[in-house]
């Protein structure tokens, strides 16, 4: 029998910038007092600010929860089931 993974959906919510939460996490690629990088359903995502924390994270249910001071916060790749194309594809169109 086939196993199928559950689709997260992603969701965002940042409360005055030093409180967030977001669903649709995949896995927590890297994080420290200056930057966290996720994994999420829409792609890559970059946090960075000051003194930020991950005060909750449940991979399985897909929810990570932060503190902190957001200065920015950025996609950094598309989703997973989007394929980028390489930089010869789009060199030569």
């Amino acid at each position: 029998m086939e196993e199928k993974k559950a689709v997260l959906s992603h969701k965002l919510i940042l409360d005055g910038r030093t409180r967030g939460m977001i669903t649709g996490v995949l896995d927590v690629d890297d994080f420290d007092g200056e930057k966290i990088q996720v994994q999420t359903e829409a792609g890559r995502m970059l946090i960075k600010g000051e003194n930020l924390h991950i005060t909750s994270l449940n991979v399985e249910k897909g929810e990570l929860e932060l503190e902190g001071k957001v200065d920015s916060l950025a996609y950094t790749t598309r989703g997973p089931d989007k394929k980028e194309e390489s930089l010869w594809k789009r060199m030569f169109r």
